[in-house]
């Protein structure tokens, strides 16, 4: 059996696709097999791991919608080991689409549990918002993992995630947990980053990690050139920081679910 792992937050700009892009790289250099699912109408985890619109010809939105299997959307990627299935403009009408389906909340889960087993860790980038699209992520999910900017209003986001998976454990998905936050552009010069991450350590503890995710340029520039920053620049201080964080995250991985 594999392990799926919702990447969520419902506010943007805190660095979730980039953690998606290059978490994902990082298991699959340990030698798993990494499927990642862009489930962001935006595409930018697709665009960031170089798979240009010519190549999507299915993507999530057709998963979702027209029900495709999973495995006939799925495109390689550069990094071996690490699979893709793409987003398409498509998917920003999928929420609208999605309230029309008895099983709107389960899509997702149905495609995913049709492949379980065929990769060891299948990861999903969720849009940053509380909708449809990030509703069914939770419900295939067997875990979330939690970007967090260090900014003033992080724990007020995170207390409204945190009651949505509530809810979604009540309703539909009892096994959902959270494998951990990550700290992201953590900036050691600001006295307010410090402070921050202090408050979410001591509301939260051992759920996050001990890794933090600098601000870091290299992890800026690297989607633009289709390349996840561990590629682009593997020396850089992003890169480490991103190698640090899979190694803690594989610690936390449940043994009997993920294959040898």
């Amino acid at each position: 059996m594999s392990i799926c792992i919702a990447i969520a937050n419902q506010k943007g700009g805190v660095g979730k696709t980039t953690s998606a892009i290059n978490v994902a790289t990082a298991l699959a250099a340990t030698g798993k097999r990494v499927l990642l699912i862009d489930l962001d109408p935006q595409g930018n985890a697709s665009t960031g791991l170089g798979v240009h619109p010519s190549e999507r010809k299915l993507s999530s939105y057709h998963v979702l919608i027209d029900r495709a299997p999973l495995p006939d959307a799925v495109v390689a990627t550069r990094v071996p080991g690490l699979d893709l299935v793409p987003s398409t403009v498509d998917l920003s009408g999928a929420e609208i689409e999605l309230v029309g389906f008895d099983g709107r909340t389960h899509q997702l889960d149905q495609a995913v549990r049709a492949v379980r087993g065929r990769w060891d860790i299948i990861l999903i980038d969720c849009p940053p918002s509380l909708g449809l699209l990030t509703i069914n992520a939770m419900v295939a999910a067997d875990a979330l993992l939690v970007p967090l900017q260090c900014e003033f209003f992080a724990l007020e986001g995170l207390s409204q995630l945190l009651t949505t998976v509530e809810r979604i454990r009540e309703r539909f998905n009892p096994g959902l947990s959270i494998i951990g936050v990550v700290l992201t552009m953590f900036d050691r010069r600001n006295r307010l980053t410090e402070q921050v991450a202090s408050d979410v350590r001591a509301v939260l503890g051992r759920v996050v990690f001990d890794t933090v995710i600098p601000r870091n340029v290299r992890l800026s520039e690297a989607p633009s050139h289709g390349l996840p920053a561990l590629i682009y620049d593997h020396r850089c201080s992003g890169s480490e920081a991103y190698i640090a964080l899979a190694r803690e995250l594989i610690a936390r991985l449940p043994r009997e679910k993920v294959a040898a």
